[in-house]
């Protein structure tokens, strides 16, 4: 709260007495009345600042917030060595980085890979939902990577230019020097531009933006181009001598990084200054340019960096020291000579200096067991790092994968660290140990453990190192490092835990994927305890998006089956309670149901135990939905419709159709019984669900629809049944195949002679010896009699004895046999059995239906006619296609295996030999097999065995089967279209084509891209390409005809008549026109132009509409008239709806004057004429009427006033209370007008304010 002290003259007076005998301030006699200040009478309150006043927070647009869309994107990126937090290279994956990553990847759901390059760089790919990805990106940068940044400062003004038209400027800058560049926003006083990212992109970033802010700078800007060698004497050692020029004069100067290869040298500031600044740069350049001399000097390239010291700082010190400056090749070259310039005299000391420090430092190398390094960097660093701390000039490096530590510093001390290193591989190499030892791969993640909980405990346990290899390198080797004692027992532990894996039972139990989220439970507790009563078994649910009823639990064999007969319990009660059954209950009746406040549905549920969901009120669904027990269900449909009849005259009707008709009678989707129950008034159909193999159909409505509908359905129920008549027969399952016969032909030859349709039970169906028959019934009685014939030889059992050669014997019991496997399963399960290993005989017995044994017997007799007539054929084809030959999982294999009748054998890989990666160009698929048909590699050669023509398809199959390579010509400047936003364009493509489509990288700038791929598909992918550049040149065409511009010249007087209200006109003339329109902005030097953008032929027309808007402006005229002010309000009327309604009416603009005028009365009214004269005598006629109740108000007020106003005289003039220095003394600012009823409003009366303020109503 505030508190307001009053002064009156009567306290002022009293105040002053109390002053004594106190002088009076300014030389006033004491006679007269003393004036005080401003200040004195009205103390300022203290200054404090607004409470809740954040200036910094961003307001308006910047606190928008918009929504991102999410896509499972990928981004890879590189962190540089120099720039890894972490360098422990040692055991690679299993450090801080790792662990890193784990933390990152369970904070942002994102998924993470990490891979070391040759440079020891980390390359990170990222990958997941647009938002998790960018927070993965942030918290990686933040914690795994070290970046430089700087600051840039700039006038303001100069902030629009570096972010250019829609960020534009700013993105290619960005993208151009590989940083982030951060501008303040607008509402931020700060000037300063902070720059991230590597050094060498800042120093060209802050040189960019310092050259654009030049460009800018409207005082002065001089640019001096001298040449590059000399900039290092103007900018002086340490920039001493630009930073003095720049401190004397005032100028800013800009002298390009030794990174770019630049001359000019910017200055800007006042004239006067920059004109000083360029003189003494001149004069420094000519200088030098006349005393000073260059030397050569050849010194080896690993020792440059020496030279030029930490961030350039030793070449600074020689300049600081002699005046000399050392002009070092760029680290790309291979350049060993260096450039000594300055005067003859001090060469020979810099010379000295240049050798100096190129020999200060030496190179040494010692050499350790690779697996051993990480025990000799230590725990977090700690031994090496004891060394570090001692010799801080000495840097030590180790390698991934090699046994030499590199060690690089001064000499003396390179030799301290390196007796001291030694010392602590000789203590290692006695202390230590190492072994491995074989685990197949799928049992690696077993041995990790959930989130690595079993690897770890190992290694805390035993204090050992256990690096197991990862998926992608199909290893089988896992390595166990530490002490003696604790790699023995950890290897015991693993290989103890591998036994036990190799022992463990995998059973898959079928459950429906709806089960799955009410066994799982929410969040997981049902399952939970599942896994807390069988913590031995691991239960693992297939995920969602596959779709796959399989779950499958591993574990000890006794713990598996336990596991699996709870879990089959949990689902038949889920079953059990999961019963549901839909009600159609007219919707008039629902809220009878429900009942006052939910009683009747209330009731119903507890006492039947069921869960009742209803339609919401606003839905157009009739259907009750009850879920519970059958029995219960049952009983609480009964309650629903036992109401449902008290209700209305409602009739219930069951009808008699066989359940094989009631797919076709509910039609695709629903549609034929919907439209049936539409035709018949609305009422309600049941069909039973599906599987319960009831025939009763139920219909329920009115009594009259009901019949109706009775008979519709039985009609055509008939009309199905002559046409879809059915039977049934019995046959064993061993039968169907035999029955189906080879590549269906027994059965087809069946269909076709009677033209029934033949139905066998699927893998799922209940009955598998059920087969259908299905047709009109003269075909399904020929079909059912020979079917039957069939099995009633099938049933007739027989044994034969056939002659097999013993050499063919192993063939069909190889793979434990496989090939008598396939023939019981094609031929009626007939038995086949060869003699015993070791006995020399060549009967074959045979046993089974008749039919079958004759046809296994025909079978066999191919067979062995394929193993005589069996040849070898070599099919070369180079190494580096065979996993492209293969397909995915040997899928294109595999078929040529089964079209041909042919074995297929790939040769093992020749890891030495398949260097060699490159595609075939233009199509010569064989080239390379010419070049290998004289010397072919053992690695190359795929046989092929079968039959001599069967061997030959095979091999032509295969060949066609190989990548072949073809270049398109596309112009460079279509290449980022076809490849399309993040890929998506060519991603496309690729798998249209089934090739690979390789476009060249924009540094190349080629027209060539190669396609990738099969013979067949290349000509489809040509042909595609092309016809999408011909789209994209089409495109370019048309946004050229697009891009035609029209200027045009109009009184700026007109544009807001043009623009309209909330640019309604103008947007209409785009519209119609398909046009761009600009008007100029404010400030700009041509205000009269207006520019059209578009087809030329729019441009036009949208021109010509504009025009006709002038000339109809250009008929109109303005008239001003006097109208009292004092109506104005009521004319313009609430939020001035009066005052549109009369423009609208009148069709004229009619402007008021604005606050303050010098003539309140004067009105303009503009339009045509005609319009322009009756709006003028409409708001005259106004003013007449309006003025009669002004005044009769006014009349009414003067005998309102009290008495004392009235009577009472005036006193004669008073000076009142009077201040000196007042703030409306100073010199252009004024006292209020205390007559002014809107500044001091009187009581009882309502003033109009003169202008309606953004901020809402003045508050007194």
């Amino acid at each position: 709260m505030s508190s307001v002290a009053v002064l009156t003259p009567e306290s002022f007076a009293e105040h002053r007495s109390g002053l004594g005998d106190q002088e009076t301030r300014g030389g006033v006699p004491e006679d007269e009345a003393y004036i005080p200040t401003y200040l004195e009478a009205f103390p300022p309150l203290p200054e404090k600042g607004t409470p809740g006043d954040k200036s910094g927070e961003p307001i308006g647009a910047w606190s928008k917030i918009r929504p991102i869309k999410s896509s499972v994107i990928t981004q890879v990126f590189h962190v540089p060595l120099e720039e890894r937090r972490y360098k422990d290279n040692s055991q690679f994956g299993e450090g801080e980085e790792a662990k890193v990553c784990l933390d990152i990847m369970q904070k942002t759901g994102a998924h993470i890979e990490l891979s070391l390059a040759k440079d020891q760089g980390l390359s990170i790919m990222v990958t997941g939902k647009l938002d998790s990805v960018m927070k993965a990106r942030k918290e990686i940068v933040a914690r795994l990577q070290t970046q430089a940044s700087a600051t840039v400062t700039i006038p303001k003004e100069h902030h629009r230019f570096v972010i250019g038209k829609n960020g534009e400027k700013l993105q290619e800058l960005e993208l151009k020097t590989a940083t982030k560049i951060n501008i303040p926003r607008p509402d931020d006083p700060s000037n300063q531009i902070k720059i991230t990212g590597t050094k060498e992109g800042i120093e060209k970033s802050r040189h960019e933006i310092l050259l654009i802010s030049a460009e800018q700078d409207k005082r002065a800007v001089e640019r001096i181009n001298l040449e590059k060698v000399f900039h290092p004497f103007i900018a002086g050692a340490y920039n001493k001598v630009v930073q003095e020029i720049m401190q004397e004069t005032g100028a800013r100067i800009n002298i390009p990084p030794p990174s770019i290869n630049k001359d000019e040298i910017f200055i800007t500031g006042e004239k006067e200054p920059v004109a000083q600044a360029g003189t003494r740069i001149r004069k420094i350049y000519e200088e030098k340019k006349r005393k000073t001399t260059t030397i050569s000097v050849e010194v080896k390239k690993s020792q440059h960096k020496y030279i030029i010291g930490p961030k350039g700082n030793t070449l600074q010190e020689i300049l600081d020291m002699t005046g000399v400056s050392v002009e070092m090749p760029s680290l790309e070259s291979s350049s060993e000579t260096i450039i000594l310039r300055g005067e003859p005299d001090k060469l020979g000391p810099a010379l000295t200096q240049v050798y100096a420090k190129a020999k200060s430092v030496m190179v040494a190398e010692v050499t350790a067991p690779a697996w051993l390094h990480r025990f000799i960097i230590g725990k977090k660093g700690q031994n090496i790092g004891r060394i570090t701390q001692q010799l801080p000039k000495v840097h030590i490096e180790f390698t991934d994968g090699d046994e030499k530590i590199t060690l690089e510093g001064p000499t003396e001390e390179v030799e301290i660290a390196q007796t001291q290193i030694q010392d602590i591989i000789n203590d290692l190499l006695t202390r230590m140990d190492y072994t491995e030892i074989t685990v197949e791969q799928k049992y690696h993640r077993h041995l990790i453990g959930k989130n690595g909980a079993n690897i770890n405990r190992i290694k805390e346990q035993y204090k050992v190192s256990v690096r197991i290899p990862p998926d992608n390198e199909k290893s089988n080797l896992i390595r166990i490092e530490g002490e003696p004692q604790g790699v023995q027992l950890a290897k015991k532990e693993l290989l103890e835990m591998a036994v036990r894996m190799e022992n463990e039972r995998t059973k898959d139990l079928i459950i429906e994927q709806r089960l799955h989220r009410s066994i799982i439970g929410q969040k997981g507790e049902k399952i939970k305890e599942v896994r807390d009563k069988f913590p031995e078994v691991i239960i693992n649910f297939p995920d969602p998006v596959q779709k796959s009823d399989i779950v499958q639990l591993r574990g000890p064999k006794n713990e598996v089956e336990k596991c699996g007969k709870f879990l089959q319990k949990v689902i038949a009660d889920l079953i059990e309670n999961s019963y549901s059954v839909s009600i159609p209950i007219f919707k008039q009746f629902h809220k009878n149901i429900i009942g006052k406040g939910g009683a009747n549905i209330k009731k119903i549920r507890e006492e039947t135990n069921t869960k009742i969901d209803l339609p919401t009120e606003n839905s157009n669904s009739e259907v009750i939905l009850i879920t519970g027990k059958k029995v219960n269900c049952e009983a609480a449909r009964d309650r629903i419709l036992a109401i449902q009849r008290e209700l209305a005259n409602i009739k219930e009707v069951d009808v008699l159709i066989p359940a094989k008709l009631h797919n076709s009678l509910i039609g695709a989707k629903g549609r034929l019984v919907r439209s049936l129950m539409e035709e018949c008034g609305g009422v309600h159909i049941h069909f039973p669900s599906e599987g319960s193999g009831s025939d009763k159909v139920t219909i329920r409505g009115p009594v009259e629809e009901v019949e109706k509908a009775r008979k519709q359905l039985l009609q055509l129920a008939e009309e199905k049944q002559i046409n879809n008549c059915t039977v049934e027969l019995h046959a064993k399952p061993e039968y169907h195949k035999f029955l189906i016969g080879r590549g269906g032909g027994n059965i087809r030859r069946v269909r076709d002679r009677t033209g029934a349709r033949i139905i066998f039970p699927a893998a799922d169906d209940r009955d598998q010896e059920l087969i259908t028959i299905v047709g009109k019934e003269e075909a399904i009685k020929q079909a059912h009699k020979e079917l039957e014939i069939l099995i009633k030889n099938l049933d007739n059992v027989i044994e034969d004895l056939m002659i097999v050669d013993p050499k063919y014997h192993r063939h069909f019991v190889a793979r434990r046999g496989q090939v008598l496997r396939e023939i019981a399963e094609e031929y009626g399960g007939v038995t086949v059995s060869f003699p015993r290993t070791g006995v020399q005989s060549d009967r074959v017995v045979l046993k089974g239906a008749k039919d079958c044994v004759e046809a296994a017997k025909r079978r066999i007799q191919e067979i062995i006619g394929d193993l005589e007539a069996q040849v070898t054929l070599e099919c070369v084809i180079p190494q580096r296609f065979h996993r492209a030959v293969m397909g995915l999982k040997g899928s294109k294999v595999q078929q040529i295996t089964r079209d041909y009748d042919v074995q297929i054998k790939f040769p093992e890989r020749d890891e030495n030999q398949g260097l060699d990666l490159h595609p075939q160009e233009n199509g010569d698929l064989n080239s390379d097999l010419r070049e290998t048909e004289h010397v072919p590699r053992k690695c190359d050669v795929i046989v092929i065995s079968g039959r001599k023509e069967k061997c030959e398809g095979a091999h032509e199959a295969l060949l066609a089967l190989v990548p072949v390579t073809v270049d398109v010509e596309v112009p460079f400047d279509l290449h980022r279209y076809i490849i399309g936003q993040k890929g998506s364009g060519i991603r496309k493509m690729m798998e249209e084509y089934e090739v690979n489509i390789a476009v060249p990288p924009p540094e190349h700038q080629s027209d060539v891209i190669k396609i990738t791929g099969l013979a067949v598909n290349l000509e489809r992918a040509r042909a595609g390409i092309l016809e999408r550049v011909r789209e994209l040149q089409a495109e370019q065409e048309d946004r050229a005809l697009r891009g035609f511009k029209l200027v045009m010249s109009v009184d700026p007087k007109y544009h807001p008549k043009i623009i309209g209200r909330k640019g309604a006109v103008i947007s209409q003339i785009r519209k119609d026109h398909d046009v761009n329109i600009q008007f100029p902005d404010k400030g700009d030097e041509n205000q009269d132009m207006i520019s059209i953008t578009g087809y030329e032929r729019n441009t036009e027309s949208a021109k010509d509409a504009i025009m006709k808007i002038v000339a109809d402006l250009e008929e109109m005229v303005s008239e001003d008239i006097n109208l009292d002010h004092r109506v104005h309000a009521r004319i313009i009327g609430g939020r001035g709806k009066a005052i549109r309604k009369i423009m609208e009416e009148f069709k004229v603009d009619i402007r008021f004057p604005p606050p303050g005028s010098d003539d309140p009365n004067r009105v303009t009214v503009t339009g045509l004429p005609e319009h322009v004269d009756n709006a003028i005598d409409h708001l005259l006629n106004l003013e007449e009427e309006y003025m009669m109740a002004i005044v009769e108000s006014e009349t009414m007020a003067a005998y309102m006033k009290p008495p004392s106003r009235v009577e009472e005289e005036p006193r004669g003039s008073t000076r009142g209370f009077v201040v000196r220095d007042a703030p409306w003394n100073v010199p252009g600012n004024k006292a209020p007008d205390v007559s002014s009823a809107e500044d001091f409003p009187m009581f009882g009366t309502v003033v109009t304010p003169r202008q309606a303020s953004a901020w809402g109503p003045k508050k007194f």
